[in-house]
C-alpha cells in the first residue's frame, strides 16, 4: 500500500498561517497582509547574513544573479564584476572586494533568483509554487545601515517580503493602477506614484522586524529603509497567471478564422475613425462567433505552453539519481518531482502519454493505472503500485526515475 495520503501544503501556511482559505478569500490579489512574528528566527533558516556573504564571496556568482542599487538607480554591473581567473575565462564574475567598498559606501545589494543558488531557498520556492499553481520567483536585498534601495514603485508580480535581519521601515500606498500585467510597469505611471505616495496617508506604515511577514498583491505602492543597521529580506515573487491569459489565448486561438485574417480594403486610412467604424462591427461579430467556437481544451493548452516553462521543479541530484535507478528494487520508495509539470493521457491507439514541460513520454496502455498512481503526489513503494506486476513495476519506475519524473521518496 502506499505510505500515508498526499502532501498537504506546508509552505503557504507558514506564511500566511493555518487558514489559508481565509487568505485567499480576503487577500490573495486584493489587498495587503502584515503578519508579526511569532519567532525572531522565523526565516533564518532560509538565508541568513552569513550566507548572503558566502553567495557572495564563495559562490562565483555572475550576472545577473547580483545587482546593487543606489537611491534608487541600478549600478552598471562593470562596477562590481571582472573575470574569473585562472581556469574560469569569464569577464563578468562577481568581485567580492568590489561590492564590499560599493556596500559600505551605501548601495542595496540584491541577491536575485536565489530560486535557482541558494538550496534552502530553493526547496522553499519549489515547495510554495506547487502549492499556490503559480511560477515563483525569490531575491534578497540587504540594506546598509539607514540606507533605501529603491524609491516607491509597484511591481507587477505579488510578492510575500520575509524580513530576515535587522529592521526595515515599509510605506505601503493603494495602487494607481490596480493589477498591473507584465507589460505595465511602473515607471508607466511614475509622475501617479511618486504624488500617491507623497501626499496620501500609507495603508501600512510599519516598521518589519525579523520574522515579520508582508504580502502584497502585484500594483500596491511601496519602498523601504533601513533602519539603524543592516537590514535583510527575502522577497517572493509570484508570477501570478491572470485572466488575461487567458485572453492571449483567445485571442491567438482565433486567428484559425479566415473572416478574421482577411485584408481590409484597398486604400483604406486606418487613422480616420469613420473608416474603421465600418469594419469595426462586422469583425466583431465574426470574433464573437468564433470565440464561442473555441475549446477551452485549445485555451488551457496555449497557457499551459506559456506558463510552465516558467517554473522548474524539485532539483535532481543526477549521480544518486543514476544510483538509486540501477539499484532499484522491490520495497524501495518513490514519489513524483514536487512541482512537476504534467498531464496524462490516454490515447485512442492504446498508449499512455505523459506530457511534460518540455517533451511527450509514449508508455503502453497497461502502464495508465500505474502511472496515474506514481503522479498523484503520494510516496509509493515498488510492490505496492496498482495495475501493473512487480517486475513491471521495476521497468516503469525506472523509466520515469531516468526521465527525472520520479525521485527517491521516504522509505
Amino acid at each position: 500500500m502506499p505510505a500515508g495520503a498526499p502532501p498537504h501544503g506546508k509552505v503557504l501556511p507558514r506564511l500566511v498561517g493555518p487558514d489559508v482559505d481565509a487568505f485567499a478569500a480576503q487577500h490573495w490579489g486584493r489587498t495587503p497582509l502584515l503578519r508579526r512574528a511569532a519567532d525572531a528566527a522565523g526565516f533564518r533558516d532560509l538565508l541568513d547574513l552569513d550566507g548572503a556573504d558566502e553567495l557572495l564571496s564563495r559562490r562565483g556568482l555572475r550576472t545577473p544573479f547580483l545587482r546593487l542599487a543606489r537611491q534608487g538607480e541600478v549600478l552598471d554591473s562593470r562596477s562590481f564584476t571582472g573575470g574569473g581567473g585562472v581556469g574560469a575565462e569569464i569577464g563578468d564574475q562577481v568581485r567580492d572586494d568590489k561590492v564590499a567598498a560599493l556596500f559600505a559606501d551605501g548601495s542595496t545589494i540584491v541577491l536575485q533568483a536565489l530560486h535557482r543558488t541558494w538550496p534552502a531557498v530553493v526547496d522553499f520556492a519549489v515547495g510554495l509554487a506547487d502549492e499556490l499553481g503559480h511560477p515563483v520567483q525569490a531575491n534578497a536585498y540587504i540594506t546598509p545601515p539607514s540606507s533605501q534601495g529603491f524609491s516607491a514603485h509597484y511591481d507587477v508580480h505579488d510578492v510575500f517580503v520575509l524580513q530576515l535581519a535587522g529592521r526595515k521601515h515599509w510605506s505601503v500606498h493603494a495602487p494607481v493602477h490596480p493589477a498591473p500585467l507584465r507589460t505595465q510597469p511602473w515607471s508607466a505611471h511614475a509622475d501617479a506614484v511618486a504624488a500617491r505616495a507623497r501626499d496620501d496617508t500609507p495603508v501600512i506604515d510599519a516598521v518589519l522586524e525579523p520574522g515579520d511577514l508582508m504580502y502584497l498583491p502585484r500594483g500596491w505602492l511601496h519602498s523601504a529603509t533601513a533602519l539603524g543597521d543592516v537590514s535583510a529580506h527575502l522577497t517572493i515573487g509570484i508570477h501570478v497567471v491572470t485572466r488575461f491569459a487567458l485572453v492571449e489565448a483567445l485571442a491567438a486561438l482565433v486567428a484559425s478564422d479566415e473572416r478574421l485574417r482577411a485584408s481590409l480594403p484597398l486604400g483604406i486610412d486606418v487613422a480616420d475613425p469613420g473608416q474603421a467604424a465600418e469594419h469595426v462591427g462586422p469583425v466583431r461579430d465574426a470574433l464573437i462567433e468564433a470565440l464561442a467556437r473555441v475549446p477551452a481544451e485549445a485555451v488551457a493548452r496555449h497557457v499551459r505552453d506559456r506558463v510552465w516553462p516558467g517554473g522548474r521543479p524539485e532539483p535532481v541530484r543526477p549521480i544518486a539519481a543514476a544510483a538509486f535507478a540501477r539499484d532499484l528494487t522491490a520495497g524501495d520508495a518513490v514519489r513524483r518531482r514536487t512541482c512537476l509539470r504534467h498531464r496524462v493521457q490516454d490515447t485512442a491507439d492504446g498508449r499512455t502519454v505523459l506530457e511534460l514541460t518540455d517533451r511527450r513520454i509514449s508508455l503502453p496502455g497497461t502502464t495508465s493505472t500505474a502511472v496515474r498512481a506514481l503522479l498523484d503526489g503520494r510516496t509509493w513503494h515498488v510492490g505496492a503500485i496498482p495495475g501493473l506486476d512487480e517486475p513491471d513495476q521495476l521497468v516503469l519506475v525506472r523509466r520515469l526515475l531516468r526521465e527525472g519524473v520520479l525521485v527517491a521518496g521516504s522509505a
